[in-house]
């Protein structure tokens, strides 16, 4: 440390900068910051770092903590502190030993701004430099909010907003006093101190900055002893980090919008947080659950009638596995396609009370089996969809046309190629999550064919709007009755059938169960009015799972979301659709009257 602070020294003293020339620029990349239908932050994608902490709207206590810890002469120097370097000085000879520590905000400033963090003489007095400049250049506060903003918080956490965030999921300005000593503590190494990976450490360290905020009069000791009691909530992983699969999709579709970025902007999304948090967490608990069965992924997508992605998380931990299995991930959709088929047989004249046979089958060489061995003999059309009977949908399907079929699929939502084939009638053809649940939007809002989308606005930081969505004219797929029929039959899956593990009383719930024939992917996709949720199970090498089915993993996971998600988003009974035409009935042709007939004539006389 001595010959440390010689150096700088003489370096100052003997090389003196030209302090006429400017301090070269501050580079700062533009970003797009993504925020939820309710202006909460989701994610930042661009630079590094953001703009600077306006200090103004932070409680006094919050930039105190790190004045108070890292430089609490920082309001009295000129850049370094030449008390604090003779203070180190002293200790380190107490010591015995060299440390690098007596840098001031200013000198961790030029460092972040300028520098590296090589530990060299010549870099020290480089810095010692510059933050001289700095100081000449921009105010206290302005330095302040630079340094909040560029410092690192360890966890990706770049700025002091991003760390509340990441560790308390709040903005700065709501911070408690416990809560911002916690992310002071963090300076000391952000390796090594943050409050998620430890704990121990950082609280050990936070009764420190509490204890220095006492001694610099930022707080009393009574506001000390009452942060000492509290135990704020510290997220393990990000609270946002399943949005960024949703973040990840939106960006290029933004950039497309924006073209090259230029300044920063700001994308206020569809999605609603909260909801959004409870997805990641029921995917998390649900794969975990039946992790030993081989489930290893899942994804979810949930809309509402019109289209607006709710909630959309495209796997287990986005760190681990940023592939986005909404939206990428193509899987055959198993028996969850079979409301397909029955939509079209409703379409050309089927009704739910139909009487068919559970029995074999064979339709050119090919025979479907179900997962019951016993058959069911005559049934109903609405007991073949609620049980999901294998013989009777590929009867169906053949029946009605599998042409027809995927005309239907495609009508109402289905992007992807299908497959024609006698099995298609069981979900062969490949899907993802989101046109599932796009397609079933249909069955839902009333019959109309929606559009996904995520992106409501898209406006600079001041305001100018660049983008903003535009309402497409919904156009009806799905007319009474068929429509109707549809409901009746997918709510009896929940009621009675296959999907009853998936509903929970107090809501007019339908949906579907889908388990392909080689436990590969298993599926619940279910809605109530105003809400649409698809949940894809599975596993990213493609093996099978071991029995999972429909009704299993993803209704649970389904099931899990969906109680969050009836309290936080709009919904209620679902709408039956506009009314089915009246039957034509042909205007009857009055009958004109016989003609009466012709009086006798008299014979004539003999």
């Amino acid at each position: 440390m001595i010959a440390l602070f010689a150096a700088a020294a003489a370096s100052v003293a003997f090389s003196p900068p030209d302090f006429s020339s400017r301090l070269p620029p501050i580079v700062r990349e533009p970003q797009i910051t993504y925020v939820d239908r309710t202006g909460a932050t989701l994610g930042v994608r661009g630079g590094q770092f953001a703009p600077p902490v306006d200090v103004a709207r932070l409680p006094a206590y919050v930039p105190a903590a790190f004045v108070s810890i890292e430089d609490r002469r920082f309001y009295e120097h000129s850049g370094f502190d030449p008390v604090g370097m003779a203070r180190a000085v002293v200790s380190d000879l107490a010591k015995g030993k060299a440390r690098e520590g007596a840098s001031t905000i200013t000198q961790q400033l030029a460092r972040n701004l300028y520098l590296n963090n090589s530990k060299t003489l010549e870099r020290k007095a480089d810095e010692l430099v510059i933050a001289i400049k700095l100081e000449q250049t921009y105010s206290k506060k302005q330095l302040l909010a630079l340094y909040l903003s560029r410092t690192n918080f360890g966890s990706g956490a770049y700025g002091l907003e991003a760390a509340a965030q990441r560790y308390f999921n709040k903005p700065a300005a709501k911070l408690t006093i416990r809560e911002a000593a916690m992310l002071a503590a963090v300076m000391k190494s952000p390796t090594n101190y943050d409050p998620a990976n430890f704990p121990d450490r950082n609280a050990e360290r936070t009764k420190l900055v509490l204890d220095a905020m006492v001694d610099t009069g930022a707080i009393g000791a009574a506001d000390r002893d009452k942060a000492l009691t509290q135990t704020p909530k510290v997220w393990k992983t990000a609270p946002t980090a399943p949005a960024q699969y949703f973040i990840d999709w939106l960006d290029g579709q933004t950039r497309a919008a924006v073209g090259p970025l230029k300044q920063d902007l700001v994308v206020e999304t569809t999605l609603d947080l909260p909801s959004e948090i409870a997805a990641g967490e029921a995917i998390v608990a649900g794969t975990t659950k039946y992790a030993k069965q081989g489930v290893s992924q899942a994804a979810l997508v949930s809309l509402d009638g019109s289209g607006r992605v709710r909630a959309l998380v495209g796997g287990v931990d986005y760190v681990k596995g940023p592939f986005n299995r909404a939206i990428d991930a193509h899987r055959q959709a198993g028996s969850a396609w079979k409301p397909f088929v029955y939509a079209t047989a409703m379409d050309a004249g089927r009704t739910p009370d139909l009487i068919v046979v559970d029995e074999p089958v064979t339709i050119n060489g090919w025979t479907p089996h179900n997962a019951e061995a016993e058959f069911m003999g005559q049934i109903t059309l609405e007991t073949a969809l609620a049980h999901s009977v294998n013989t009777v949908a590929a009867r169906l399907a053949d029946e009605i046309g599998r042409d027809n079929v995927a005309a239907t699929a495609h009508r109402m939502g289905i992007t992807s190629q299908i497959n024609t084939d006698p099995a298609m009638a069981l979900g062969t053809s490949l899907v993802t999550p989101l046109e599932m649940a796009q397609a079933y939007d249909a069955f839902a809002n009333g019959g109309y064919r929606i559009n996904a989308y995520a992106i409501e606005r898209i406006r600079t930081d001041t305001g100018k709007v660049l983008f903003a969505h535009k309402t497409e004219l919904a156009t009806q797929v799905l007319a009474n009755p068929s429509e109707g029929e549809m409901q009746q039959m997918m709510r009896a899956v929940m009621a009675r059938g296959t999907g009853t593990h998936a509903s929970f009383p107090g809501h007019d719930f339908a949906g579907k169960t889908g388990t392909t024939s080689d436990y590969k992917d298993a599926w619940f996709c279910g809605f109530t009015g105003g809400i649409t949720t698809v949940v894809w199970t599975g596993r990213d090498d493609a093996k099978p799972m071991q029995r999972i089915m429909g009704a299993s993993a993803p209704s649970e996971i389904w099931r899990g979301y969906m109680q969050t998600a009836v309290k936080r988003l709009p919904n209620g009974p679902i709408p039956p659709g506009p009314p089915a035409p009246l039957p034509v009935v042909p205007t009857p042709v009055a009958t004109p009257a016989p003609a009466a007939a012709p009086a006798a004539t008299p014979a004539s006389p003999a």
